[in-house]
C-alpha cells in the first residue's frame, strides 16, 4: 500500500499498541502499556519490541521520565485521526481508482446502514454544503441515492 510521508501501515499488533498510545496521548511507559492490555498481558519485552519498531516507522518518540534514569515514556508522533485519514486514501486510491464514490459506494452497499445512520450522514453532507457552494441540496442528494440504490 503507497503510504504518504513513508509511513508503513501498522500490523495488528501494532495497531492495538497504538490505540493504547492515542488513548494516552501524553505518553506511556512499556509497564504501564502492558497493564493497560487484556488477560493475556504480553511480555513487557514484546512491548519493548514492537515500540522499537513503531519508532523506527515513525509512528512513536521517547523521552526519559523525569528527564533523566531509565525509564523512557512513550508518545505517538502523529493522531489517530491523521493515520485513519491516511490509510484510508490509500485504500481509495490503490483499490478504488482515486474514486471517493465508488469507495462510499462500496461500504454502502456491503454494510447494512440503518434509516437513521442513513438520515445522520445525508444530514452531515447537507451542512457541509454550506460551506461548499457547488454540493448538491439535501433533496437532490436524497433523490439520488435513492434512485442509484
Amino acid at each position: 500500500m503507497k503510504q504518504t510521508k513513508d509511513l508503513k501501515p501498522l500490523t495488528r499488533s501494532e495497531s492495538e499498541l497504538m490505540n493504547l498510545l492515542w488513548d494516552h496521548a501524553q505518553g506511556l511507559t512499556v509497564k504501564e502499556l502492558v497493564e493497560r492490555y487484556p488477560e493475556p498481558q504480553p511480555a513487557y519485552t514484546t512491548i519493548g519490541t514492537f515500540l522499537k519498531i513503531l519508532e523506527a516507522k515513525g509512528f512513536v518518540e521517547h523521552r526519559r521520565m523525569g528527564g533523566s534514569g531509565r525509564t523512557f515514556v512513550y508518545s505517538p508522533l502523529l493522531t489517530r485521526e491523521k493515520y485513519v485519514t491516511q490509510v484510508l486514501r490509500d485504500v481509495k486510491d490503490s483499490i478504488f481508482g482515486s474514486s471517493m464514490k465508488k469507495m462510499l459506494s462500496f461500504f454502502v452497499r456491503s454494510e447494512e446502514i440503518s434509516e437513521a445512520d442513513l438520515q445522520e450522514i445525508l444530514d452531515l453532507i447537507a451542512s457541509q454544503e454550506k460551506d461548499t457552494p457547488y454540493c448538491n441540496t439535501n433533496q437532490e442528494i436524497e433523490l439520488q441515492w435513492y434512485s442509484t440504490y
